[in-house]
């Protein structure tokens, strides 16, 4: 195996701390918040009481000024553990970035202490009925009224921590004749009268996170609710492209951690389960089907760390994120597929971690964009695309 480089000891060290956390306060209660379809808030307060939320955050908003690396380790660790039903990774770097990178002063200055200590837990609504990967075809509208403020009307569907949203940035056509160039973000508290939320929805996999519809009936927002400001009116859809990258190396990061904790559930397995006579494992084909999903995961996990770097220096671009987001989704599911299939009957029991990541990793192809669409982005890139 190869040696990875890209940790410092204080990385090494938060990773340990993380897992104490993670078996303290997460392990014993997953399967229970599997069975009711969310997690229990106060794990949000309690992360975000040990500093857990908002890492890569500046100090003065709650956060800890941390590399991008102490986030990687949680993605990580999460995903090993199957700990899927914890939003904390979309809290912290995909919705405290949007407000960190765009926000007004004001509007970073209230939300981000607050999502940096629990107290609230963000969401993004992007998906909608009819308009998935796609975001040009969204529908959500928010019109703007003669005083200024706005009218917002819509639906969104599959939004993870959508149940327990405090505030959610919702992508919306601001100008719905100017196509991506009318699409605006706003930020919407949960409390906002005319704002609903759907029951948690009934998933194939991810059953503890809790994904829901949410509902704006003739929402008022006032004026400074746009994320940015006026400056950043019609300026949605640039926004959204520019955090495109890492949000697809994430899914990347935990389909590689996701894949190697199978194969180590899976090596377990083998050297135990007697079959005519003597273990699984002593079989070729598990050896070599083993081999090969090992070699294969070790490929995908020095490609996501060189990601990683180019994250750290400010030069991941889409193409290459899309690789890694493809690539490794894929190979996720095949490597859950075929250690499902060493596990025999029992990986098709849910009191089995393997059968609970198999179930988990489908999404993994189609949410950030699917991975249909991340070829497209990657032959555009090579000069092949559609115009």
């Amino acid at each position: 195996m190869i040696e990875r480089n890209i940790f410092s000891p204080d990385h090494d060290a938060f990773r340990d701390s993380f897992r104490r956390f993670m078996q303290a306060e997460i392990a014993p209660f997953h399967a229970a918040w599997e069975a009711q379809g969310y997690v229990d808030k106060a794990v949000w307060k309690k992360a975000g009481a040990l500093g857990f939320l908002n890492m890569s955050m500046p100090a003065e908003y709650g956060g800890a000024d941390a590399d991008k690396l102490f986030s990687v380790v949680q993605i990580e660790e999460l995903s090993a553990g199957g700990f899927t039903g914890i939003g904390y990774g979309l809290h912290s770097e995909i919705v405290s970035p949007y407000l960190l990178h765009y926000g007004t002063e004001a509007q970073k200055s209230h939300y981000l202490p607050k999502l940096s200590s629990g107290e609230m837990v963000g969401a993004i609504a992007m998906t909608e009925p009819s308009a998935g990967s796609d975001l040009q075809g969204i529908k959500t509208t928010a019109m703007q009224q003669s005083d200024g403020s706005f009218l917002l009307n819509g639906s969104k569907t599959y939004i993870t921590n959508g149940w327990h949203s405090d505030l959610v940035i919702v992508v919306a056509k601001t100008n719905p004749s100017a196509g991506a160039k009318g699409t605006s973000l706003f930020l919407v508290p949960a409390n906002t009268p005319g704002f609903t939320k759907g029951k948690p929805l009934h998933k194939l996999g991810l059953k503890a996170q809790d994904t829901c519809e949410l509902f704006f009936d003739n929402v008022h927002l006032p004026a400074d609710s746009v994320l940015g400001g006026a400056d950043f009116l019609n300026r949605g859809f640039i926004c959204l492209m520019e955090q495109l990258p890492w949000e697809r190396l994430q899914i990347a990061i935990g389909a590689v951690a996701a894949s190697q904790a199978a194969i180590h559930w899976t090596l377990d397995f083998v050297k135990q389960r007697q079959v005519f006579g003597q273990s699984v494992a002593a079989f070729q084909n598990t050896r070599f089907t083993l081999a090969e999903l090992q070699t294969e995961v070790q490929i995908a996990q020095v490609f996501v760390d060189k990601c990683t770097e180019l994250l750290l220096q400010d030069k991941l671009d889409t193409a290459t994120a899309s690789m890694a987001k493809y690539w490794t989704t894929d190979l996720q599911c095949k490597v859950m597929d075929e250690c499902v299939q060493l596990h025999g009957g029992s990986g098709y029991m849910w009191e089995y971690p393997i059968t609970r990541a198999y179930a988990d990793a489908r999404v993994q192809r189609i949410y950030g964009g699917t991975n249909e669409i991340m070829k497209e982005v990657i032959t555009r890139s090579m000069g092949l695309g559609l115009k």
